[in-house]
């Protein structure tokens, strides 16, 4: 076979259908990039692709932070196409109280019920945190947990993606931005999710496709409008103001590579995490 006739190779790959996630992936995931790796992409919720990642399902994988951890021996950390920054962590929101005010994160007993978008989410983590406690929880998809509080079905709502966008429509309050308090906490960018490589794909191939995303990411900034309607189509119904907001919240420098700070935010969390026994001690993040 010549060099000609040898095909790219392909992979796995599963992401949100968050407009950070198709807009940085468009590219890649619809051939437009001259021998780039080929990709079988799947989208789902983040939650579920956190329960994929446990067994291992996918060669390339969107998780949360919070979710690495415990998939440590299967995964390795990409550089490029996660989700880290500032200004942009999740809410905990709640119906205002008859002052027409918020009630604060210590106002609420302990057997109040705090909606959540999963379990392995790095928001849980970070409302774990916060909170210094373990509370009662019910998990929801991400784009069900607005109304679940508006409609008092729950005392209190983690939200994360667009709904911070939209929770004041449902008349809701914002109790505490966890991206402020553990910016203010520790200095450091909250790092949301992360794009995980699979230990069976070698270093060389790694590399590539974290190459791969940049170029992914770059031909989105340069040629949006060759990709804007893959990121509509899977939007779940946004208008184009709240989807842009999304995009511009972020999609930002830590996408093209989490750099220096990026991972001294990770091992922070992961030291936090394990110190408050969230997750085993001595989990270490290995970027490639």
């Amino acid at each position: 076979m010549t060099a000609q006739n040898i095909q790219p190779k392909r992979y796995s790959l599963a992401y949100s259908p968050c407009p950070n996630d198709t807009y940085i992936f468009a590219a890649l995931a619809n051939g437009l990039l001259d021998g780039a790796p080929q990709v079988d992409v799947v989208l789902d919720d983040v939650e579920a692709l956190n329960r994929a990642a446990r067994a291992g399902r996918f060669e390339l994988t969107k998780v949360s932070y919070g979710a690495i951890p415990p998939v440590l021996d299967k995964y390795r950390i990409l550089r490029a196409g996660g989700a880290l920054g500032r200004g942009c962590g999740p809410l905990v929101v709640a119906r205002p109280g008859v002052d027409t005010r918020a009630p604060l994160l210590t106002d609420f007993a302990e057997d109040a019920t705090f909606a959540i978008p999963g379990r392995s989410t790095t928001a849980y983590a970070l409302l774990r945190l916060a909170l210094g406690r373990e509370p009662k929880t019910v998990e929801m998809r991400f784009d069900e947990i607005v109304d679940a509080v508006a409609n008092e079905q729950v005392a209190a709502g983690l939200i994360i993606h667009e709904s911070r966008f939209t929770y004041q429509k449902a008349g809701l309050e914002e109790v505490i931005d966890l991206g402020d308090w553990w910016e203010h906490e520790t200095g450091n960018p909250i790092p949301l999710g992360a794009i995980l490589v699979r230990r069976d794909v070698s270093d060389a191939d790694a590399r590539a496709i974290g190459e791969a995303i940049r170029r992914s990411l770059r031909f989105a900034r340069e040629r949006e409008s060759e990709i804007i309607g893959y990121v509509r189509e899977h939007a779940f119904e946004m208008d184009d103001d709240v989807m842009r907001k999304h995009i511009g919240l972020y999609v930002n420098e830590y996408s093209e590579d989490v750099g220096k700070e990026g991972v001294a935010a990770v091992e922070d969390l992961f030291s936090r995490a394990a110190a408050a026994n969230l997750i085993p001690a001595g989990a270490h993040p290995e970027f490639v």
